[in-house]
């Protein structure tokens, strides 16, 4: 059972958990209408330290598409954190009032606090360069529904490798199943850390290589997971300048891929990913963000009880 749990990182839940919570959301996808109420009377708090898009409103339309409602804050000066009120003391005041909360923070470990203070279940949505789950989550999904499995594929990941909490979550989670492997694009400034791939990588015996252009890649992939270069992680704007456009995918470098392979992107995008490319079958990036409304609605109701 999931109810009254909290989701902080993706090795929270095990495979079979993961799987209880995608067979909902196939549910919910199959016939909508049937969840619309479940949520009556619930109330989800939304608090959110650092923008968002994507991850706020798939949330509060999760929410309210399963009948219940939402209240929050969408940037922290709008809340008493302005005032210098603790994680602890936010959460304990929000449990007072809703059911469920979701939180973004700028701070590794942010919500981590919140869930050992908290009355109710606490969501990460992202905690500054460390772990996004429900992104994870979504991931999952979108390749599950339209591959079939989550096993015996190789997955590149390209970008920002360093500070993208979206490519973490998504290796420990595909590090789960069965004989994947991993190819990293990346600058040499923005490598996987090496807690992701000591830890994670080697120490499952998970093949992997690391390469410096998508063309040393792009034909071996199943999967080419694409990432922003990431200004706010950034200590150096020059730094930034320099790297943002190092990994660009384009019409020509689609033309080497395999013809099944799926292209994804946590969104939002900048220049990584030409324009060009959405036109192309294999570009999956906004099915992949309605698919993240989807499982965020079968992982509330699962936290909540209410099926």
């Amino acid at each position: 059972m999931l109810k009254g749990r909290h989701l902080i990182d993706p090795m929270d839940f095990t495979v079979e958990e993961f799987d209880e919570i995608f067979k909902l959301a196939d549910e919910i996808i199959e016939n909508p209408e049937a969840f619309s109420e479940v949520c009556r009377g619930k109330l989800l708090a939304t608090l959110f330290y650092e923008p968002s898009t994507r991850t706020r409103f798939s949330f509060e339309a999760a929410m309210l598409r399963l009948g219940g409602k939402v209240i929050g804050f969408s940037e922290p000066n709008s809340s008493s954190t302005a005032k210098g009120e603790s994680i602890a003391d936010t959460i304990r005041t929000v449990g007072c009032y809703t059911d469920i909360a979701v939180m973004r923070h700028p701070k590794e470990g942010a919500p981590k606090v919140a869930s050992i203070y908290s009355p109710i279940p606490v969501i990460n949505a992202g905690d500054g360069g460390h772990q996004h789950p429900t992104q994870t989550l979504t991931d999952l999904l979108t390749i599950r529904s339209l591959r079939g499995n989550l096993s015996n594929l190789t997955i590149g990941l390209c970008g920002d490798l360093k500070f993208g909490r979206t490519v973490h979550s998504l290796i420990k989670a595909m590090s789960r199943y069965e004989n994947n492997k991993f190819i990293l694009i990346s600058p040499k400034e923005l490598k996987a850390p090496d807690y992701i791939i000591k830890e994670v990588l080697e120490k499952n015996h998970i093949p992997y290589k690391e390469v410096e252009k998508i063309e040393d890649a792009v034909g071996e992939l199943d999967i080419l997971y694409m990432t922003r270069v990431q200004r706010e992680r950034f200590f150096n704007e020059e730094d930034y300048i320099r790297l943002k456009d190092s990994f660009i995918l384009n019409g020509e470098k689609m033309k080497q891929a395999k013809k099944d392979m799926m292209v994804l992107h946590p969104l939002p995008r900048v220049n990584e990913i030409a324009y060009e490319v959405d036109k192309d079958e294999r570009a999956f990036y906004f099915t992949q963000a309605k698919y993240g409304m989807y499982v965020r609605m079968a992982l509330i109701a699962k936290l909540l009880g209410v099926r």
